[in-house]
């Protein structure tokens, strides 16, 4: 990237997948710990160098950085995003919460407690039909993996499901259709 070239979102989102693969292989394997040293302290250089722009951003650019995904991530993984890990949460179930109802369902934010992020789930069913792609369960991992990634200081994200309403009693149809005064015949005087 010496020319200045961006790099398209898809192409860093690749990218940083790429980067994900080759660390599980250096930390698998033991021989390699050097290069694992050596990304640990690029990445505390990179990270207080980022911490030191921050230190003179006013709130309009603070507001822009953090809403960028590539760079919410950096501040992230250093820990120098301006917004609680709750609200980083939440905004990501707001995001989630369009394509979901899309398919019929629907997410509903709780909170956080202790380190552990409540995240309501109602999964589409009726109108939904077969080519939705995501049941119930796909719903919750993707869910999780959003929130998680947005806020990788929370330990897990509990998704509730409603309670559904307990049908009815059954009340057998002869006790509605019959008269009180003819429930028994009369005994004899």
């Amino acid at each position: 990237m010496a020319d200045g070239a961006r790099i398209a979102d898809p192409a860093v989102e690749a990218r940083l997948a790429r980067l994900d693969e080759l660390l599980e292989r250096l930390e698998s394997g033991g021989e390699s710990a050097e290069a694992l040293e050596s990304v640990g302290l690029l990445t505390e250089v990179y990270g207080e160098a980022l911490a030191r722009m921050l230190d003179g951003a006013d709130a309009a650019l603070l507001d822009r950085v953090s809403g960028d995904e590539l760079l919410a991530h950096l501040l992230v993984l250093h820990s120098l995003h301006p917004e609680p890990p709750e609200r980083r949460a939440e905004r990501a179930v707001e995001r989630l919460r369009p394509a979901v109802r899309e398919r019929g369902g629907d997410l509903e934010w709780l909170g956080v407690e202790g380190d552990v992020a409540r995240v309501r789930v109602e999964s589409g069913g009726g109108g939904c039909g077969s080519g939705c792609g995501a049941g119930g369960g796909d719903v919750t991992e993707v869910v999780r993996a959003t929130v998680l990634a947005a806020a990788p200081e929370l330990r897990a994200v509990e998704a509730v499901t409603p309670e559904r309403p307990k049908p009815p009693a059954f009340v057998p149809l002869a006790t509605l259709t019959t008269r009180r005064g003819a429930e028994r015949p009369q005994e004899a005087r």
